[in-house]
Order: C-alpha cells, then structure tokens, then sequence
C-alpha cells in the first residue's frame, strides 16, 4: 500500500478573505479510485493543482508517484494523436494505445487524425487513453463528462471501473457510482474520505446530518432546562442569604451550610450547561444550506406550445438530422437527446428562433416568451451586477436564488472572471430563473454545476412544472424530473 498523505495544508488566493484550506490533513492510497465532490468555489479544482506544485502553499504534500492533470494542454493541435505520443509518452507503443482505444469505444483511425479535428467525445477518450498508458503516475482527471453524451460517459465510466491510481472530479451522480470506490469531500469544514461510490456517501452523510440535527435539538432543550435550573438555584440562594439577618447564631450556620450547598449545585449545573454547549457547537459544522428555489413559469394558451413535423436539420448545406417528429405540451419537460452531432444544440437554436437551415414543418405560438441558459460560459465577465442589468432580470431576486445556489455575499464584489465553471453556468442558470417565461431552453446547464444544487434544481422542476427543453447528459437528473424525450438521429 502506497499513500498520499496531505499534512496540515494551508493555502489562500491572494486579496481573498478566506483561505480555500487551513490546516487540512487526510490520507489517499495511490489504488484507489477517488470521486472528489464539493460545492462550486469550494476548492476542488485548486486541489487538484496544489497536488501538481502549481502553487506556494504552507503545510506538506508527499507522494511516491507523479501527477497527471486531464485535460492537459497540448502545444500543437496540428499534431496527431500518434505524434504527440510519440513526444510526449515515454516508452510509447502503439499496440497498448490500441488496446485502450478498443475499452474506450474509439476507431483507431482517430490516432492518425490532428488533435484540432477530433470532437470533444473523441479528444477526451483518447487523451485519457493517453494518460492511462504511463505507468507510476497518478491522475487527476477534471470534469471529464462534459463533451460526453449518454453513451460515452457510459462507455468511460466502464473504463474507468477497470483502472486503479485518480482522483476523479464529477457532478455526475451516475457517473461517480459507476467509476469510483472511495469518495474524498470538500465540505464546509473538513475534508473527509469515505470507503464506497457516492450513492453510499451520500446516504451516510444524510443519516449524520439527521442525527447532528436531533443531538443538537436535544442539547438545546437541555441547555435550556439548565438555564431555568441555574436561575431559580440563583433565586433560591438569594433568598437563603437574605434570610441569616437578624437569626440565632446557630440558625445563621444551618443557613449558611444550606447555601453553600445550593451554590455548589449551582455550579454543577453551570459546569453541565457548558459541557451541553461545547457539544452542541460541535455539530453542524457541515451541514449544506439547501434551500428551495422558486419559479414563476408563464402559462401560453396554445395548446400544444409548440410542434415539429418531419423536420431536417441542416449545417453548411449537409444535413444532420432528420426524421423529427415532437409536439411540446404545455408544463412538460422534454430532454433532446442523441449522438455528438446530432444536432441538439442546432434544434434547440432552431426553438429560439435562430436562423437555422430546415425543411419540415415547425409550428411555434406568437409572442412567447423564451428563458435562454446557453452551454458556454466564457463571455461572462466584469461585474455581476451589471450582467444582471443587461439581462434585465431583478438584481435582489437573481442574487437570493444564486445565495441558495451556493454563493457567498463576498463572492458578488469578485469580476466573473474569477468564478469557477460551475460558478459562472450558476449566474446564468439564476438569470433565467429570475426571468418569467413560457419556456425554458438550457442547452447542458449542469456542466460543473456541483451536485447539491442539482438536486435543488430536480427539486424545483418537479414542483413547479415548467414548461422546458433542454440539452443534458445527467442519467439521474432526467429520471428524476420525468422528462419525455426526443431522439435524434444523425443523418
């Protein structure tokens, strides 16, 4: 058994104020397969980069083995996959990148293609590949699932199963069952390591937040009733004192021994008071804010909102996908799905009125509002407050919802630029849920969207019923919501 051990590890972003870790230690063995979870901002991918000495930092980091980051950067795109390895892994043979390959579901044509022209599908299996081919290093492997459709996560999810030696981060609840037998938590404040998948994670932290939660309503109630025992000892005391005036000598030490003993009780109580205090301010320290979010969907009277008839998308004059048939039902929530160009996010562009190339027959109401929550994130930058202006949304009410999304009130003065992934796809999942609309287009609005708010977001389409398509590869999430579906196939 070989371990990582990460000793008292202290470290800060310069002009913050908080420390993203302070004095944390814990242990990970270099087979374990490990899903790291924790809310957005929490410090998962900073983790990942104090492990490869990226930063200054107080406190130890020891290892026996080498740290691989996924996705790592490649110089030349213009290269193929074959060059780059043959540069870049030592004693690199190409019959062990077949064999991966063949795990992995990829044609093995793809290693003689340029990295720039492989799908974000194919990039990500074959660069994992790659990784997985060096022996003594151990990975960290970032949000692999967000360019992958059903399919491929559970094509990686298998391969993953066979391997040994990385730290996986993911909000796929799924994914993470599938691929992980160790789960390492970024809480509120700890980090914990925990022997399972994250099914098993997570119902034992919900038994110990339930008793956290009862032990210190028990301690409450107790510390109250000591309260009450302190005040009326106090009042019986006072009026023990007040009543040797003016007694018989012998009365007056009867009396006097009397009080004692009452302030000695009294001091037991105190003692017991604090001792129930100091307990109950050892609990609860991790217990997630999850409070519910709110929607207010416009009803349209068209009844349905909106149809498609033997629809074909088009690209550049080539079609994509054809065959489509749908009728989108007031308070329905339908799940596009399909294959890596497929055309998902092209009908979804079609649905907001784009100017997409099709044939068929598109039936949409007049004057319908429509809530947008692109895939990509990068144009959010500057000041928060004044993208919530441009969207015209309500200041007050987009920043409640990102507050029980996770967001603390100091994280509102930082330029988007330095949010997170799944800080930023926040902002724009709060934009459009502080705008009322008949629907709500989201193009794969979990990518890095940690797994609490998700479950908040399951909560809130299931209590509200939107009426909504969108884009998402989350098996449990769209179980959950009981969407109905639209496939698409590739032309």
């Amino acid at each position: 058994m070989a371990l990582i051990s990460i000793q008292n590890l202290d470290f800060g972003y310069n002009g913050a104020a908080e420390k993203v870790f302070d004095g944390v230690s814990f242990q990970m063995d270099t087979a374990w397969r490990l899903g790291l979870v924790g809310r957005n901002g929490r410090g998962k991918t900073t983790l990942l980069r104090l492990l490869q000495g990226q930063y200054e930092h107080g406190g130890t980091i020891s290892s026996p083995c080498l740290f691989d980051y996924f996705p790592m950067e490649i110089p030349d795109e213009t290269k193929t996959v074959l060059e780059y390895c043959e540069g870049n892994v030592p004693h690199f043979e190409l019959w062990r990148l077949m064999k991966e390959l063949s795990l992995l579901d990829v044609d093995e044509g793809a290693v003689y293609r340029s990295i720039n022209t492989l799908s974000g599908g194919e990039r990500t299996k074959l660069l994992l590949a790659v990784l997985f081919m060096q022996e003594e290093h151990f990975l960290l492997i970032d949000e692999p699932t967000n360019h992958l459709d059903l399919e491929g996560r559970k094509v990686l999810a298998e391969y993953l199963r066979r391997k040994n030696g990385f730290i996986l981060v993911s909000h796929d609840r799924s994914f993470l069952d599938e691929s992980v037998n160790h789960i390492l938590s970024i809480n509120l404040a700890s980090i914990t390591v925990t022997k399972g998948d994250y099914s098993s994670f997570a119902a034992g932290k919900e038994r110990q937040d339930a008793f956290e939660l009862a032990e210190n309503q028990k301690l409450c109630k107790e510390v109250k009733r000591l309260d009450e025992a302190a005040k009326q000892t106090a009042r019986w005391s006072d009026r023990v004192e007040a009543s040797k005036i003016g007694t018989h000598a012998a009365d007056r030490g009867f009396i006097g021994r009397k009080s004692a003993k009452m302030m000695k009780r009294s001091k037991v109580t105190e003692q017991r008071r604090e001792s129930a205090r100091d307990e109950a301010a050892g609990l609860m320290h991790n217990i997630e804010e999850t409070a519910a979010l709110k929607l207010h969907p416009l009803e349209h009277h068209k009844r349905p909102l909106m149809e498609g008839k033997n629809l074909a998308l088009y690209y550049d004059d080539t079609c994509i996908s054809q065959g489509i048939d749908f009728r989108l039902e007031n308070g329905t929530i339908v799940a596009v799905t399909g294959k890596t160009g497929a055309g998902k996010s092209t009908l979804l562009k079609l649905l907001l009125g784009q100017d997409i190339c099709y044939t068929g027959e598109l039936l949409c109401p007049a004057q319908c509002t429509v809530s947008y929550v692109p895939q990509d994130t990068s144009f959010l930058a500057g000041s928060l407050d004044e993208y919530i202006e441009e969207r015209a949304v309500d200041q007050t009410l987009t920043k409640a919802i990102l507050r029980k999304l996770g967001f603390s009130r100091p994280q509102f003065e930082l330029p988007m630029e330095r949010y997170s992934a799944g800080q930023r796809k926040k902002v724009l999942l709060a934009a459009s849920l502080a705008e009322p609309a008949h629907l709500y287009v989201w193009d794969e609005p979990l990518n890095y969207v940690d797994l609490i708010s998700r479950l908040q977001i399951e909560a809130l389409l299931k209590e509200f019923s939107p009426t909504m398509v969108l884009v998402e590869h989350d098996r449990a999430f769209l179980d959950s919501v009981d969407c109905k579906y639209i496939q698409l196939e590739r032309c």
